[in-house]
């Protein structure tokens, strides 16, 4: 199923099957070059394979944006211990929702990618964990197991390669906190999804103990063509050490919101205007969430820079999982504050008290600033609240909420400072924030 209408900007790899007949369906996959990259994975060594990943400069779409091959090269393939492929399908940054797409439209894609992925690191189990929220997919995805199971593309002997793999589903319960790599894996131990200390890392620590890699849904989909035409097309796509495509949620004010298929380092700008169709309404770009809820907010006049992870870590950004919302010059800033805080202080696990307690109190402030009781002291104070939480969590939850928040209160003051003194929000007028 589409969702938008595909832009004659894209550059189509891991949507390539998207609005095919039974884009799902294995016989569309094997008709359209699926599995060609496994074949050709199962005539290179688990070395070669991780070499071309590391060429391709694929970076992980979850969020943190660390090289894929390298991250594959740390996994202890001599290990006694089993190994594990676990596939992060809990996508629940507010202002993403692009891994459902994938798994709905080309489920044999990602199958494949982890078929290569479990080859490279000497894997032969693994679980695609999907958020609770995604409960048809959960289904969707276990139709594809079966169909790849009853055709020999997985379990034993894959298709006389000698290569043995399992696959399960795994479902979440809802809890944003589970996107974070170690509180999925208690999650999926049945344990309660809390992070843990690292190190060590999940790569040679991680399920049940053992060598773990663990990939979000869109870099082991791009996986089967980094293999079949090479890593260095692949790198080609997109600006150094920032490899191929990134599927973009691009969502907010404007008029041809979607999901599309864009080279890594497309200009913002462009994205806004000539993808996105441009502002709705006629009305001007105020502010732009860059890669979802978690990342530091950029001012108009920040725009006009190439998406990519390099750049926008420069501007003190990031490109994130690809959750890009765009706000228009009616938008309240310190609503829109306050809606990401409510999304961060139901979401935080508790585990960690300056998340635990900094997102309440943030969340607190936040409401009665909006509602004209603030004071033009709680203004460095908001921000003082955020700063200190950054850098002391298990996990990067507590980042997540403090960085947009900072970089909300230091580029929009004026916001702020128009609520002060009993005023009424000056956008009462305008919708909800794009998130509510």
């Amino acid at each position: 199923m589409l969702y938008n209408e595909p832009s004659p900007l894209e550059v189509k790899v891991v949507t390539k099957r998207f609005g095919m007949p039974n884009s799902h369906s294995l016989d569309a996959y094997l008709a359209t070059d699926g599995f060609k990259a496994f074949f050709k994975a199962m005539q290179m060594t688990p070395e070669q394979i991780v070499e071309e990943v590391k060429i391709s400069a694929l970076r992980g779409r979850g969020g943190a944006g660390f090289p894929a091959g390298m991250k594959w090269s740390f996994v202890p393939r001599t290990s006694p211990k089993p190994k594990y492929v676990i596939i992060n399908a809990d996508e629940s940054e507010p202002g993403t929702c692009k891994d459902r797409l994938l798994m709905e439209n080309d489920p044999h894609q990602l199958i494949e990618g982890i078929l290569i992925a479990g080859r490279a690191v000497d894997a032969h189990k693994g679980y695609i964990y999907i958020r609770g929220e995604y409960r048809y997919l959960i289904e969707h995805m276990d139709r594809a197991i079966a169909e790849a199971y009853g055709r020999g593309y997985l379990g034993k002997n894959i298709q006389g390669t000698g290569f043995d793999f399992d696959l399960y589903t795994h479902s979440g319960a809802g809890a944003y906190e589970c996107g974070e790599e170690t509180a999925l894996l208690d999650s999926i131990e049945g344990k309660r999804g809390i992070p843990r200390m690292k190190p060590p890392f999940p790569a040679v620590v991680g399920a049940w103990q053992s060598p773990t890699l663990l990939n979000n849904v869109e870099t082991l989909s791009a996986v089967p063509a980094i293999i079949r035409d090479g890593g260095a097309a692949f790198a080609a796509l997109g600006t150094p050490k920032n490899g191929g495509t990134r599927m973009i949620c691009l969502s907010g004010h404007i008029n041809k919101p979607g999901v599309y298929e864009l080279p890594v380092g497309f200009n913002l700008l462009r994205m806004i205007h000539e993808v996105g169709g441009g502002m709705r309404n006629g009305k001007k770009l105020k502010a732009v969430v860059p890669g979802g809820s978690s990342c530091p907010i950029l001012k108009a006049e920040e725009c006009d820079i190439p998406m990519d992870f390099d750049t926008l870590a420069k501007i003190k950004s990031m490109l994130g999982s690809g959750g890009t919302v765009i706000l228009d010059e009616d938008t309240c800033m310190v609503r829109f504050a306050l809606r990401i805080m409510k999304f961060y202080a139901h979401e935080s696990c508790g585990w960690c008290i300056p998340c635990r307690e900094g997102t309440t109190w943030l969340k607190r402030m936040l409401e009665r600033f909006h509602s004209g009781m603030g004071q033009k002291s709680d203004i460095p104070m908001i921000g003082e609240l955020s700063k200190n939480m950054l850098g002391r969590t298990f996990c990067a939850l507590g980042d997540a909420a403090a960085m947009p928040t900072i970089s909300i209160v230091e580029k929009f003051p004026e916001d702020f400072e128009a609520h002060l003194n009993g005023q009424p929000c000056p956008y009462a007028h305008a919708a909800e924030p794009v998130f509510a």
